[in-house]
C-alpha cells in the first residue's frame, strides 16, 4: 500500500485527542496528523487528487468490474453495531440491490 504524498489535497494541522501516540511511521510532530480534505485516485500507482464525480466514477467502475469477474458472492459490506438501525438497513438494502447478495457483516460478532 503506498503512502499517499502530502500535498494541497491533505491538511497537516489536525489535532487528535490521541496526542500521547504520535505517528511515527508518517513521520509526523506527535499529535499532528493528515486529513483527506477532498477525493484522491490512484493513477499509475500515485494518488492524486480528484473531484468527487470522478471518485465515486472510479468506485463505481471498480465494484461494477469485480461483480462482472468473480460474481456476485465476491463483495460485501461491513456495518456497525453501534450504528443506528437506518444505517444499517441502509448497507443491508444496498449489498442486496447493488451487490446482489447478503453479504453483510458486522463487528457485533468479534
Amino acid at each position: 500500500m503506498h503512502r499517499p504524498k502530502i500535498d494541497s489535497a491533505m491538511e497537516m494541522d489536525v489535532k487528535t485527542h490521541r496526542s500521547d501516540r504520535p505517528n511515527r511511521r508518517a513521520g509526523l510532530q506527535p499529535g499532528v496528523y493528515p486529513r483527506l480534505t477532498q477525493p484522491l485516485v490512484r493513477e499509475h500507482g500515485v494518488l492524486r487528487p480528484a473531484s468527487w464525480d470522478e471518485a465515486l466514477d472510479r468506485a463505481a467502475e471498480g465494484f461494477s468490474r469485480n461483480l462482472r469477474l468473480k460474481g456476485r458472492t465476491a463483495t460485501g459490506i461491513f456495518s456497525c453495531s453501534k450504528s443506528t438501525n437506518e444505517v444499517n438497513f441502509l448497507a443491508s438494502k444496498f449489498a442486496r440491490q447493488v451487490f446482489g447478495n447478503n453479504n453483510v457483516d458486522s463487528c457485533n460478532r468479534t
